[in-house]
């Protein structure tokens, strides 16, 4: 197992996204506003659907690598800490998963 981990990503997409857009793709994606972080995000999404849906396992990691990297990069332009995400999967989690969505009701997200 890897020791890196999604909060040193955090960081460094944090790092990238002060940098100049001229010289940095996180701060290009930022400064473009929330739609264009927030498209190539569901692109990268729609690319591992694909992956997963076709058994190709090795472009599964790859486009699921692309997927937690543009969504922090969305998280970070919508300044949402990746803490605040970890911490409704903690409150989720505190249940079944089918408890939790019926919590959520007919007006919740799938």
């Amino acid at each position: 197992m890897t020791a890196f981990t999604l909060a040193a990503l955090e960081r460094i997409v944090a790092d990238r996204a002060a940098a100049d857009p001229a010289s940095s793709y996180t701060a290009k994606l930022i400064a473009g506003g929330p739609a264009r972080a927030a498209k190539k995000l569901g692109e990268e999404a729609v690319e591992a659907v694909i992956a997963a849906v076709e058994g190709d396992r090795a472009a599964l990691v790859a486009e699921s690598a692309d997927v937690l990297y543009h969504l922090l990069v969305v998280l970070r332009g919508a300044d949402v800490p990746l803490d605040a995400v970890l911490a409704e999967l903690e409150r989720r989690t505190a249940q079944s998963g089918l408890a939790e969505k019926a919590a959520r009701g007919a007006g919740g997200a799938s």
